[in-house]
């Protein structure tokens, strides 16, 4: 039987050079539609899948290769006398190469004017068929859905032929990529019918890169991308220097860009170990980060600092001045870059759009637990000083109002049980990650020293005692902002409206585990 070759791509990248390597090596070439145009255009002889099924494409193309001679010619095994007698019989010849990539549904999608009708045309049927037909019969057939793989496939057939290792790596890609493609037009059609929760999950994501290592020296990791990715995404910052990204690296960036998120105003944000240490915000980034570098200037030392605006060459200098291991920022000046420069490993990444805040209202939160997953939808709740509810004699200022949105916007992405502190828009102590709501404030209070005395406390949970608020007193504590809703709270108040102490309930917890 004839050497023979498939080629139906919707992404055309590579695909007149793969042709005319295959066509040198004796392969004869079918094709389809715009591929076959392309082919013929360039002077590649092939034939048009219809010439062999005796069938015209019809439906407006969506029926082109769904047919008993292409599919058995794919799916044949070549070990299987039985099979072959019944090619001959059929006058069948076998396909032994097979390249197809898939309609353009995720760029159909993520256009603004795309409507239901243009989303379910770009469903591919006949494309995922081949594919699938030809991983399964990867022994005989070798399947290509990356352009990145053809020139390693012409490489080996000019060599003898494709290694059954090379084989199998193409079956896998093939399955992985179909995998995708569906899992994209489920939560498609997910998101254009509301259900937030189906009762079978699936997810697709690209991987991003390969890391050296997972949290921990010995553990494994990679970092994958949405398969639909928002622009203003941690998978999309363009690193200018440093060196390469690490797992702790991409997750406490991550957790900078979450608490970032928060702020419309000038903003600075420093982490550790995804937690806040130093968070403010002010007229200008150096301001912003002066502010949030006094708040904690120990534990800043090899964190991660986040901005919403551009760092200029004064902000980058004072930023050289301790060891950091990321910088974030929507953009910098030239002048900037130059002084970062001078300290190669560090990592400076460029993430467009964070000069505004990004909508995460349709983002899901997922936690891997033994056995299963956790799906949340994530924390995008927003708060305003309207919906504030005031429980205490005594009223709020309206400078206090404005620190109080600011201290609860930062203890929200703070580890539970989580207290913070602040004062004149910077932080000045946190707690976090404790097992009791009273060890959490006193550690925010020892943190603050004098600074607590005439700052505000935000909770990311209710007071199941009065206790936080005794030890808020004794510090100098003007102001409490929580959710509410303890079988106790009037024991809060009581003692609020005895010391003079601002009570603010919010009405909605922010536990983050």
């Amino acid at each position: 039987m004839k050497k023979r070759a498939l080629l139906s791509v919707s992404d055309k990248t590579g695909i007149i050079e793969f042709a005319k390597g295959l066509t040198a090596l004796g392969f004869e070439i079918l094709s389809t539609g715009g591929t076959a145009a392309a082919l013929t255009q360039n002077g590649i002889a092939n034939i048009q899948v219809s010439d062999i099924t005796g069938f015209p494409e019809c439906l407006d193309g969506r029926v082109k290769t769904l047919h008993p001679k292409i599919h058995a010619g794919i799916l044949s095994l070549r070990s299987n006398p039985e099979h072959m007698r019944t090619l001959e019989k059929l006058e069948i010849n076998t396909i032994d190469v097979v390249a197809v990539n898939l309609y353009p549904f995720k760029e159909t999608i993520i256009k603004p004017n795309c409507t239901f009708g243009d989303a379910v045309e770009n469903i591919d049927i006949g494309g995922p068929s081949m594919i699938r037909a030809a991983a399964k019969n990867y022994a005989d057939v070798a399947v290509l859905v990356d352009s990145a793989d053809y020139g390693k496939v012409l490489q080996e057939l000019n060599s003898g032929g494709i290694a059954l290792d090379t084989k199998k790596h193409l079956m896998l890609k093939a399955f992985s990529h179909t995998a995708v493609y569906d899992s994209m037009i489920a939560n498609y059609l997910a998101s254009q019918a509301g259900v937030d929760y189906p009762d079978e999950f699936t997810m697709a994501f690209n991987k991003k890169q390969d890391l050296r290592y997972g949290e921990n020296p010995h553990q494994s990791g990679a970092f994958y991308e949405d398969a639909i990715p928002s622009m203003s995404s941690l998978a999309r910052a363009v690193q200018l220097q440093g060196k390469e990204l690490s797992y702790n690296n991409i997750n406490d960036a991550g957790g900078a860009l979450d608490l970032l998120n928060e702020f419309d105003a000038c903003a600075c944000v420093a982490i550790k170990h995804a937690n806040p240490c130093g968070v403010a915000i002010a007229k200008t980034p150096l301001a912003a980060y002066s502010a949030a570098y006094e708040a904690d200037p120990v534990s800043i030392f090899g964190g991660i600092v986040a901005f919403n605006r551009t760092v200029d060459d004064k902000t980058a200098a004072l930023l050289t001045k301790i060891f950091l291991e990321i910088i974030i920022a929507p953009s910098y000046t030239k002048e900037a870059l130059e002084v970062l420069a001078a300290k190669p490993n560090l990592r400076v990444l460029k993430i467009d759009g964070l000069e505004n805040r990004v909508c995460v209202k349709n983002m899901l939160d997922l936690k891997r637990v033994y056995g299963g997953l956790l799906v949340q939808g994530k924390d995008a709740s927003t708060f305003e000083k309207a919906d504030f509810k005031v429980v205490t004699k005594i009223k709020p200022s309206q400078a206090q109002l404005e620190e109080l949105t600011f201290a609860y916007s930062v203890v929200k992405h703070t580890k539970s049980n989580a207290i913070v502190l602040t004062k004149d828009g910077k932080t000045v102590g946190l707690g976090s990650g404790q097992t009791n709501r009273i060890w959490a404030a006193n550690q925010a209070i020892e943190h603050a020293g004098e600074n607590a005395n005439g700052s505000v406390m935000a909770s990311d949970a209710f007071f199941p005692f009065g206790d936080c608020v005794e030890v808020a007193q004794k510090a100098g504590v003007k102001a409490i902002i929580q959710p509410g809703g303890s079988i106790r709270d009037q024991e809060s108040i009581d003692l609020c409206d005895k010391y003079g102490i601002a009570m603010v309930f919010v009405g909605q917890r922010h536990f983050k585990h």
